[in-house]
């Protein structure tokens, strides 16, 4: 009767045991099973809250869930960033991260976050050129007439940025080094705001974001003098780099990407990259990317190569910011 019941009570203990492993994996098939928060750490309408809505949709399509965009500006995205490094490792709270927080990771004294350890990087969405571009009340016409213009009116002509160390506030700088001008920086809390002021004359120049600043572009309400990628993009194909305008070597390539809280199970990872991907590949995305001047990054698109890519951003950025002298407290 004992070795009976013996047998009866392991037979019991294993078909617990094999319940709860298939509710687990069932459970992790399940996610995502409510809405999914994109956290931007920039006012809408600038290029990071612009890309960031286009993969909303399409990955609300692909996981049959809402994603929602939820924006959280100030200090050139850190308070967006700190919000998502602090969120619970789930999957349903997202950082879409940018070239700022690899540079922030220097030109900051103090962060409350660190980009590589806070964060378990998903999947790369686009990367895109800055363009700089003036009011047109201004007497500029090319690259050259905007360094003479700087060196005759030094520390007058104002350049816009969407934060101090963004990737737009950063250009300006590496171009007042090799064209040793004095330029003067105003920030904003977003691309967005800084076109507005832009477009109103309130500041000169700026070295945007391409899709913030095309719409103004392509409708006259700006003046594009170069883009700051080595080759010309096909979206403004007649506009020449800075780099054939006489700085040779000058490259600035702003990038976003989607990132979790560092503890974020493996298969959620997965899933997401799966789904942003499938996104990128699909029709709708590539026309709205190419529409609003967006690259879809090359394939493959792991955690993994984003991993690395960062890696080499906080390094490049770390010593320029360090070569310009540059510090936020």
């Amino acid at each position: 009767m004992h070795s009976v019941m013996r047998k009866f009570a392991r037979v019991m203990v294993m078909t617990v045991a094999g319940m709860t492993v298939g509710s687990v994996a069932q459970a992790q098939e399940k996610y995502p099973t409510r809405p999914i928060t994109l956290v931007v750490g920039y006012a809408a309408g600038g290029a990071t809250d612009i890309v960031a809505r286009l993969v909303a949709k399409s990955l609300s399509d692909t996981l049959s869930q809402p994603v929602v965009v939820e924006n959280r500006p100030g200090a050139n995205s850190n308070i967006g960033a700190e919000a998502v490094a602090r969120a619970k490792p789930d999957g349903y709270t997202l950082y879409v991260g940018s070239i700022a927080n690899t540079i922030n990771r220097t030109l900051y004294e103090k962060l409350n976050y660190d980009i590589k350890k806070d964060f378990t990087p998903v999947a790369l969405l686009a990367t895109i050129p800055n363009v700089l571009v003036v009011h047109p009340k201004l007497p500029i016409n090319s690259v050259k007439e905007y360094i003479a213009y700087a060196k005759q009116h030094p520390g007058k002509l104002t350049c816009a940025s969407s934060g101090s160390g963004s990737s737009i506030h950063l250009s300006c700088e590496i171009f007042k080094l090799e064209t040793g001008t004095d330029i003067l920086h105003v920030p904003y809390r977003g691309s967005g705001p800084a076109v507005a002021d832009l477009l109103g004359g309130q500041v000169d120049s700026m070295f945007d974001n391409l899709p913030s600043s095309l719409p103004q572009v392509q409708a006259g309400k700006l003046r594009v003098l170069g883009v700051t990628s080595l080759e010309r993009v096909p979206f403004v194909p007649d506009v020449p780099t800075l780099a054939e305008s006489g700085l040779p070597g000058f490259s600035v390539q702003s990038w976003f990407a989607v990132m979790a809280p560092a503890g974020t199970p493996a298969n959620i990872v997965e899933t997401l990259n799966a789904a942003i991907n499938k996104g990128l590949q699909g029709e709708a995305l590539r026309e709205a990317y190419e529409k609003g001047g967006f690259v879809s990054p090359a394939q493959p698109n792991t955690p993994a190569t984003l991993q690395k890519f960062v890696d080499e951003e906080i390094d490049k950025w770390g010593k320029v910011v360090t070569s310009a002298g540059l510090k936020v407290q």
